[in-house]
């Protein structure tokens, strides 16, 4: 147990939720000299997120080389989550340059071997007091700001003060609520269904997604020889999905171009999913109060970033408040450092998925970029590079790739016209 100094309060800062985002900003924060108590209403160590898309994609890289996690990741039976993408153009397969460097890659691993590796990390840290069994009913507020929560515990309710709050408690998040903060919530006219398969093989053993225009599906090959596979169709197919879950699932998997032989694979898994799951976006902090992962930003689960946000959002969060959560600088100077840092690299990205949740066909600007990716390499490698979200939308969309994408469908349309009027030798 961390003993506190005398200043009032019993930590530096409380993390409310000890998954992927909590359990990072936990052992970054405490490396950097501060106390930590990490929070967790489940009495269980080994709890895992159940509902998610099993994918850290290559914008979290860093972060799990800086937690040290990278070794154990790849003893774990991780995947390097290379992928390839069909469209109505073809397939979408970014490769490294012949002469380039291999292209960044995150990794495909199950959070039932994840959850547990992060959190364990995070309990061995000094500096980091895990907590499990214990559930925020409340803030402790004092001249306007939280300065601590009230929690629920086997033992009875504990009061807890430190100088900062952070909610890494997910989408519905309870510090949130606690702290007032404005929820605002865009419609995702999709609905999700997943389930795990073993042996189930997959070209060149790689992930693959579809953009069917405007349902969506994808597989990703995961630890241990197990295939996430999630349908993600427009609601307007959900009554049918409900009459006959199973069926109307393998269905829709075997109808997929190029499909995974599903029937022939063991479905480890009941078929789970979501019916309703709006994007979620907060202000990502509030006076005496931070949030990070799903608490500040839920996305879309067709693009599969939630597990690599929750660890920047982690990152950028402990670089932005560390020495001033240790008392030694303005917290509300470095709470606004950090919400400034989280709205510049996100808030682009939500945007645009957003409007993708609409469940409508590709735009003019996607059908442009997207149809030169499948027939151009450098564009492939560029769509890799926004998709990994290491790159920003203005990046993505900039006027040189533009202008590229143009003139890559330009030629091929060239070629393709110029195939057509040749004359065909008869035998």
């Amino acid at each position: 147990m961390t003993k506190p100094e005398n200043t009032g309060y019993d930590y530096d800062v409380v993390i409310s939720g000890a998954s992927l985002a909590g359990s990072a900003a936990a052992t970054l924060l405490a490396r950097r000299g501060v106390r930590v108590a990490l929070l967790e209403r489940h009495s269980a160590p080994e709890t895992y997120k159940v509902l998610c898309t099993h994918s850290l994609q290559a914008c979290a890289y860093p972060v799990l080389d800086e937690l040290g996690l990278v070794a154990d990741i790849e003893k774990s039976g991780a995947v390097h989550n290379q992928a390839r993408w069909y469209t109505r153009w073809g397939w979408i397969e970014p490769r490294a340059a012949p002469t380039g460097p291999a292209l960044p890659f995150g990794y495909n691993i199950r959070r039932s071997t994840l959850d547990p590796l992060i959190r364990s990390r995070a309990a061995e840290t000094p500096g980091v007091d895990l907590l499990l069994g214990h559930q925020v009913t409340g803030l402790i507020e004092e001249g306007g700001r939280a300065v601590g929560v009230t929690a629920s515990t086997p033992r009875g309710e504990r009061r807890i003060r430190a100088r900062l709050v952070v909610g890494a408690d997910g989408k519905d998040s309870a510090v949130a609520k606690f702290a007032k903060v404005p929820v605002r919530e865009s419609e995702n006219t999709r609905f999700a269904y997943l389930a795990h398969f073993r042996n189930l093989p997959l070209p060149g053993g790689m992930s693959h997604t579809w953009f069917l225009e405007p349902d969506m599906a994808y597989a990703f090959v995961n630890d241990d020889g197990v295939t996430v596979v999630a349908v993600l169709p427009d609601k307007r197919r959900l009554p049918a999905f409900r009459e006959d879950l199973e069926g109307s699932f393998l269905e829709f998997v075997r109808a997929l171009p190029e499909a995974p032989p599903i029937d022939s694979a063991e479905r480890t898994t009941k078929i789970i999913g979501t019916v309703n799951y709006p994007l979620l976006s907060r202000e990502p902090t509030a006076p005496g109060v931070a949030l990070i992962g799903d608490a500040a930003l839920t996305g879309d689960p067709l693009w599969g970033v939630g597990c690599g946000w929750a660890l920047e959002t982690a990152k950028w969060l402990a670089e932005a408040v560390a020495p001033a959560a240790a008392g030694r600088g303005d917290l509300d100077r470095a709470l606004e450092l950090y919400a400034r840092r989280h709205r510049r690299r996100l808030r682009g990205h939500q945007l645009l998925a957003a409007d993708f949740a609409k469940a409508r066909p590709f735009n003019p600007m996607e059908q442009l970029v997207f149809a030169a990716a499948a027939r151009d390499a450098a564009m492939a490698r560029h769509m890799y590079r926004f998709a990994s979200r290491l790159i920003g939308p203005r990046r993505f969309l900039n006027p040189a790739a533009l202008a590229r994408a143009a003139a890559v469908n330009i030629r091929y349309h060239r070629i393709a016209s110029r195939t057509a009027r040749r004359p065909h030798k008869v035998a």
